[in-house]
């Protein structure tokens, strides 16, 4: 049993293949070229960025949910007694900061 290829099947082969390697060396070309390489760098960047922030507002909003559970009850009333001390707090700072300010003018 004999493969015996007749020469029309083997330039018919090479064809076949010379197109099959030009259209990888295309491939490669396309691949290779700067403005390829720098669109998929800009393109990564840019996935990267939209997923730190996604996962930037997802902690912001977390936060923000706790924060808001810790002054406003599930019925969405305020806590007062949450409130109160806080608001006492944040005057007692402001009122520090604007008295610092003011013994540094003076």
């Amino acid at each position: 049993m004999s493969d015996a290829r007749t020469p029309a099947q083997i330039e018919a082969d090479i064809r076949s293949r010379r197109d099959q390697l030009a259209v990888t060396l295309d491939e490669i070309g396309v691949r290779l070229h700067p403005s390829t390489i720098v669109g998929d760098a800009k393109a990564r960047f840019a996935s990267a960025v939209d997923h730190t922030a996604g996962r930037a507002y997802v902690a912001v909003n977390r936060t923000v949910s706790d924060v808001k559970a810790q002054f406003v009850s599930d019925e969405g009333a305020p806590r007062v007694e949450r409130i109160v001390p806080v608001a006492l707090v944040a005057v007692g700072l402001v009122g520090l900061l604007a008295l610092s300010a003011r013994k540094r003018r003076a």
